[in-house]
């Protein structure tokens, strides 16, 4: 997916950073409340909803990074959703009170007072790889490859993050996830090399497409490491210390903003002068993509099995070549809708049950 950064909290729905973390296999139902079984229409239009806003990015993302260049747009993307985020910081990253012996005193504590050392370890490298390193490659390989293209290579994110859970969390993948895995880098290389000599739209698509998927291992490497970190407050290890998943989330966009600070200039520079198009895109990018469509998707996988969910993620490239094809004039041509073809097995067998 284009991006992951932080989802759009209802104020109802925030929870305290103490809060149990979900099992990994679905995402956060921060209301408390059981899944809704009346009707499943409902989370299927948004989780339809978050997998069309996401198809959208990549077209989105081409056009405000030609213009603007990596650093600014990034930067400016961070802070829209930082902006967006802001009502909810308290919430967030709440101050907790303690009792300070041998007085019993009450004391108020900040936040990162109660969290553990090794979490705050594992902290950096996991906004290292996703907001920083993550948009850093996927916004030079949108100035390289077709929206189009990408979008396709994100596909291989499921099968990443199965792989990275047998290398650092020990879990035991199927014979169907190798499998998977083989056809998936088979497409992504076919796809790759059937590129051509490039446009001017898409003046090297081997080295864009490469990054791209350099992008979606650093989206994997940081799931894994969010899971780890997820684990270790389900196993009530640290102090009983409990991860809100929304705030490791809005750690990611202050991450980001840290990280593509040195585009600010240029952005604060020239803000006034962007073109209609580009705005709306940043806009869209920070707003809708980010916030919007993990809003929609967080509601979704709270009420539809995790297998459902998936099957709905992997529409995203066909979102993404669709939205390609209208906004940027986008094609595929036969040989490339092949091995885009391949790459969908390959995902369909990976992310699959066996029966």
């Amino acid at each position: 997916m284009s991006d992951s950064t932080p989802c759009a909290p209802d104020a109802a729905a925030i929870t305290d950073a103490a809060d149990t973390v979900p099992p990994s296999d679905h995402a956060p139902d921060l209301s408390g409340h059981a899944p809704a079984r009346a009707s499943l229409l409902l989370p299927a239009l948004a989780a339809l909803g978050a997998v069309t806003l996401w198809g959208l990015s990549f077209p989105a993302m081409k056009v405000a990074v030609q213009a603007l260049g990596p650093m600014p747009l990034m930067w400016s993307r961070m802070m829209v959703a930082m902006a967006l985020l802001a009502p909810f910081t308290a919430r967030l990253f709440p101050s907790r009170t303690v009792a300070v012996a041998p007085s019993g005193m009450l004391v108020r504590r900040g936040f990162w007072s109660g969290v553990p050392r090794r979490h705050k370890l594992l902290l950096l490298p996991t906004v290292l790889l996703q907001p920083c390193l993550y948009f850093l490659c996927e916004s030079n390989a949108m100035q390289l490859t077709s929206a189009s293209q990408a979008g396709v290579i994100s596909a291989s994110v499921p099968l990443l993050v199965g792989a990275g859970a047998w290398l650092f969390l020990g879990e035991r993948p199927s014979p169907r996830l190798w499998l998977g895995v083989a056809f998936s880098c088979t497409g992504v290389a076919w796809l790759t090399l059937s590129g051509g000599a490039g446009t001017e739209s898409a003046p090297d698509p081997l080295l864009g497409n490469i990054l791209e998927l350099l992008a979606m291992v650093c989206a994997a490497g940081n799931m894994v490491l969010v899971r780890r970190l997820s684990a270790h407050g389900e196993h009530g290890g640290h102090g009983g210390f409990r991860w809100n998943p929304w705030t490791l989330t809005a750690l990611q966009p202050r991450a980001g903003a840290l990280f593509f600070a040195p585009g600010a200039y240029a952005v604060l520079a020239s803000a006034g002068q962007w073109p209609a198009d580009v705005l709306l895109a940043v806009i869209y990018l920070g707003a809708g993509s980010s916030l919007g469509a993990f809003g929609l998707f967080n509601w979704a996988t709270s009420h539809l099995p995790a297998s459902s969910v998936g099957a709905f993620i992997n529409l995203v490239p066909v979102a993404a070549v669709g939205f390609g094809w209208l906004w940027l004039g986008e094609t595929l041509n036969a040989t490339q809708m092949l091995a885009a073809g391949v790459v969908m097995v390959g995902v369909a067998l990976g992310t699959g049950r066996s029966r």
